[in-house]
């Protein structure tokens, strides 16, 4: 398959070629068919599947540029993530023979500078964060009335950051025979009031991970065995030749608290949570994407969204109580069938967060540092089969009860026996309790 089949106009083609793309991902072969037949859909896949291709060419490639008028509306529900979607539809219109204007609306910028050019001519796309683009509705500026499709991008994180409800204001204001297209790495119950109010039996597009983690991961768990973690941390930042290392812990406050102590170490990292300023946070992307840091400490919510290219390595400071959010850290790296490393320091505490993401299939290498490098340690679960073991052997008392209680006996010898070995079993419980309890 490629890309012809699509019957693209020859700019989107020609930006195409220069993207080097050689033949549609498995959503865009999906989504782009259902977007140019005017239906609107509900899309879920896995991070780095070209999601964002997948509906920003055929949107393009309707947009009539004679009309001045709004003619697309995507939201996203962080600023970076709308500067990412938006430097992509540019690169893509970029050759139109005549001017499609995209624009990005986003908070943290000159809200009356954006209203006097909207006084001049409207945009053909809209991409921004909800918020200021419905400031700029609600401000008479921004002329939505005309948009006859509405790409909510990211639709679980938009939900879980209280920006629904801006989405919803926006969606109200667009013609009735709307074509809506919803992106989300999941669809949370709370989402299905919203999706049933604007989409009436849209296409649903489910692709499931072929991995949890792709097959170009080596995702290593590293115990920290009483060291402290930011001690492990900068143990595993001395290894090998990281080209850019992502460390996401679950808190700003935890950002922070690493970033100084590893600051206090001589590491220049650069640091992404929700407190940082929109003009200062722009500032960092575009110092990481000019190869002038090679280690970023983030949150979640902060980095969701963000393509940072070559991202080698992947640490997870601290396990998310979220496992969606843990498959999305680790697809930071390994993308596009280049080899990256993730490293889970984990403390005994954790046991039962490992144990979670186990369950839903993320295998792990359990390793130590040593030399320099990794070495691969006895696997947990082997740990904890013998330790299951070593507690449950039998009482040699017992062991000899049973095997009298096998001889031919009278009927009512037996039932005494088996009725002592109950009583012996439970002592033995509670002997072991008790002995945990003083330890």
């Amino acid at each position: 398959m490629n890309f012809k089949q699509y019957n693209f106009q020859s700019f989107i083609m020609e930006a195409i070629e220069e993207l080097g793309f050689k033949e549609p991902t498995e959503i865009q072969q999906r989504i782009i068919p259902i977007i140019q037949s005017n239906k609107s859909v509900v899309g879920r896949s896995q991070t780095g599947s070209g999601k964002s291709h997948s509906f920003l060419l055929p949107i393009l490639n309707k947009i009539d540029p004679t009309k001045d008028e709004v003619q697309a509306i995507i939201t996203a529900p962080s600023r970076e993530l709308a500067e990412q979607l938006y430097q992509v539809a540019a690169q893509i219109v970029a050759k139109a023979p005549t001017e499609i204007r995209v624009t990005n609306y986003v908070g943290g910028t000159d809200k009356k500078r954006q209203l006097a050019k909207l006084e001049n001519n409207q945009p053909h796309v809209v991409i921004g964060t909800p918020g200021r683009i419905l400031d700029l509705v609600n401000e008479q500026g921004l002329k939505v009335h005309t948009a006859g499709i509405l790409v909510v991008d990211e639709a679980d994180m938009t939900l879980d950051l209280g920006f629904l409800h801006d989405v919803d204001q926006i969606a109200g204001r667009l013609p009735r025979e709307l074509q809506m297209l919803v992106f989300s790495a999941t669809i949370p119950q709370k989402l299905q009031p919203f999706l049933m109010k604007y989409m009436e039996k849209p296409q649903i597009i489910n692709l499931e991970p072929k991995d949890v983690i792709a097959p170009t991961i080596t995702n290593y768990l590293l115990p920290t065995k009483g060291q402290t973690k930011i001690k492990v941390l900068e143990d595993v930042l001395s290894i090998g030749q990281q080209y850019f290392t992502l460390v996401f812990a679950n808190t700003k406050q935890n950002v922070n608290e690493i970033a100084n102590a590893l600051k206090e170490k001589g590491y220049d990292c650069a640091v992404l949570h929700g407190d940082i300023p929109a003009r200062e946070r722009k500032r960092i992307m575009r110092r990481v994407h000019n190869l002038e840091y090679q280690l970023m400490i983030a949150t979640d919510l902060a980095a969701r969204g963000i393509d940072i290219e070559g991202v080698s390595h992947v640490i997870n400071y601290e396990i998310p109580k979220d496992s969606d959010f843990f498959v999305h850290r680790i697809g930071r790296t390994g993308r596009k069938d280049l080899a990256g490393t993730a490293i889970t320091l984990y403390s005994p505490d954790e046991e039962k967060s490992v144990n979670e993401l186990e369950r839903i299939g993320i295998q792990f290498q359990t390793v130590r540092i040593k030399d320099g490098g990794f070495e691969e340690i006895d696997d947990r679960r082997n740990r904890q089969r013998k330790n299951t073991k070593s507690q449950t052997e039998v009482d040699p008392r017992i062991r000899g009860m049973v095997k009298k209680a096998k001889k031919k006996v009278k009927p009512n010898y037996k039932k005494k026996l088996n009725e002592q070995i109950k009583r012996q079993s439970k002592t033995n419980r509670g002997s072991d309790f008790n002995r945990k309890k003083k330890k």
